[in-house]
């Protein structure tokens, strides 16, 4: 698979990034059994098969099994460790977290330290290769987030820093803070999500260099029941207008490049010269 530079840094990293979201199964980590533990590292084992060489994680993806069960297959593949690219993100906790607190977004500097430690453990690595700050608090005050990432970084447990589903003047305010660059913003992009290319935030990539990640890159898989019977197709009028519209044109550029239509869809995105990595992974 073809690599690019990781926005302005040394790593390079596939085209496509492989996004380990769902490689638990499910959102309960008490329902994350042996098999299905099993099954994520298998999962794993295919993507790094197919060449892809980052792997996109959250400390909330599957409730932290996701990251876990990356550490266990290390266990089994230690070659990865210098293989593969890892990214991970803090900042968004659930519902009594600790006891009696609700479901929210937190930016803060004790939160960000503690939150790196329990992930570098799961993952069973020393440091990761990028830490992205996962979506936007409210409360967040840039200068206590710079000095968190500063001791982290200070401390050899994150190699770069990133943000997800920031606004371009977050983005702007938490950069004014630090003396380091951030070097990625993952958004959500698709041909049905388009407020990237209207919002200023693949502006600000080209900017400054930084390299945004699309999550979602078939729309929920919406695109993908445009042309695979056994995917549901979306429910909103909206979305099944849109799917309409776009299911004639992806067939016909397809056939006019001896590509699937699923493919389009991705080139498309990879086109923008911001270079946008789409992040494909399990359903």
């Amino acid at each position: 698979m073809k690599t690019q530079s990781l926005g302005i840094t040394d790593i390079r990293v596939t085209r496509l990034g492989y996004g380990a979201m769902r490689i638990a199964g499910g959102w309960d980590k008490a329902k994350v059994d042996a098999a299905a533990i099993e099954r994520g590292i298998r999962s794993l084992e295919s993507a790094v098969e197919a060449g892809y060489n980052f792997i996109d994680h959250a400390d909330i993806y599957g409730d932290t099994m996701s990251e876990t069960i990356h550490g266990l297959a290390l266990d089994r593949h230690p070659d990865w460790r210098d293989k593969l690219v890892v990214g991970t993100k803090c900042g968004i906790r659930f519902d009594d977290e600790p006891p009696g607190t609700p479901h929210r977004y937190d930016f803060s500097g004790e939160h960000i330290r503690w939150s790196i430690d329990e992930s570098l453990k799961r993952l069973k690595l020393e440091r990761v290769d990028l830490y992205q700050l996962h979506r936007p608090d409210w409360l967040a005050d840039p200068d206590e987030i710079a000095a968190a990432l500063v001791d982290i970084h200070q401390a050899g447990k994150v190699r770069y820093f990133g943000v997800s589903n920031f606004r371009p003047s977050l983005v702007a305010a938490v950069q004014s803070a630090l003396p380091f660059p951030l070097v990625s913003n993952q958004v959500q992009i698709s041909l049905l999500r388009l407020d990237a290319f209207e919002d200023g935030t693949l502006d600000q990539c080209l900017e400054k260099k930084m390299t945004p990640m699309a999550w979602s890159p078939l729309a929920e898989g919406r695109l993908a029941a445009a042309f695979d019977d056994k995917v549901p197709l979306p429910q909103s009028e909206h979305h099944l207008a849109a799917v309409a519209r776009l299911r004639p044109v992806l067939a016909d550029v397809a056939q006019a490049y001896g590509m699937t239509p699923l493919a389009i869809v991705l080139a498309w995105l990879m086109r923008h010269p911001s270079k946008i990595i789409p992040l494909y992974g399990s359903p």
